[in-house]
């Protein structure tokens, strides 16, 4: 983020009593196209706080992403598919590691990093994030983020809680019934979206392959006209003799052509 932005962002926190609080709600919206991890069947909903890990949502680029807040993750982490569709853009990575977790394609390499700016309600934020083709979310906040914010999750009531250039920021998390709303709703999206891929890549292939064809035609074709077989030949009368001799036999004998003398 720029300093420009950066200064904005503090001069509005500092706007505001250090002893505020304010408390975060999820942005609203719909929601970039994400699939969900290793195809997870989707269980009737608990409204209690239990089992869930924390999901949110979040604008970037004045787009509506999900977010998950996860300190089992040792990293900060953008999906692949949000960083390309948003067109941010990456740097390489200081230290390229190996990585398989939340990822289908198996172990991958990690060797690029992005710079997001990310809001939710008020709170302001500019993250640096590692860059793989992540599928449960489009980014996810590990420990690098609680560390260097100093967040307190209540487990009970699954709040985060933490302290953003003197004052105290509350971020609410989405009732289990809006996550599994959510997850059908990016299912459809994706699955409306392969589906448009399909019928594109195959009208491609029917012209490619029409194409082909005419070529293939074209080259085939003889660039002479073709002769008549010697079967079909004939050779015209001539002319002179044939309306000479049409002309006596209507009208008289011809003369005789021997002259005495």
């Amino acid at each position: 983020m720029s300093d420009h932005n950066s200064q904005r962002f503090r001069s509005r926190s500092h706007s505001r009593s250090p002893s505020e609080e304010e408390s975060e709600s999820p942005c609203e919206g719909d929601l970039l196209v994400v699939r969900r991890m290793l195809g997870q069947v989707l269980k009737p909903f608990d409204e209690t706080q239990r089992e869930n890990i924390f999901h949110t949502r979040c604008l970037i680029n004045d787009k509506l992403c999900s977010l998950i807040v996860d300190g089992g993750n040792c990293a900060n982490v953008a999906s692949t598919r949000m960083v390309d569709k948003l067109g941010l853009p990456t740097i390489s990575h200081a230290k390229p590691y190996k990585h398989q977790w939340l990822s289908e394609e198996g172990e991958i390499i990690v060797n690029k990093q992005v710079l997001i700016a990310f809001s939710i309600g008020k709170y302001k934020d500019e993250v640096l994030y590692d860059v793989f083709p992540m599928e449960a979310t489009h980014i996810l906040l590990g420990r690098p983020w609680q560390f260097d914010r100093k967040t307190l999750h209540d487990g009970l009531t699954n709040k985060i809680s933490f302290t953003f250039h003197g004052h105290k920021v509350t971020l609410k998390y989405l009732s289990p019934k809006e996550v599994q709303e959510e997850q059908l709703k990016m299912k459809n999206k994706r699955e409306n979206e392969k589906e448009k891929e399909r019928k594109d890549k195959l009208s491609h292939k029917i012209s490619s392959s029409t194409t082909k064809s005419i070529m293939l035609t074209c080259a085939m074709l003889p660039t002479t006209p073709p002769r008549c077989p010697s079967s079909l030949s004939f050779s015209l009368p001539n002319k002179s003799n044939y309306w000479t001799k049409k002309f006596w036999n209507e009208h008289q004998t011809p003369p005789n052509t021997t002259q005495n003398h």
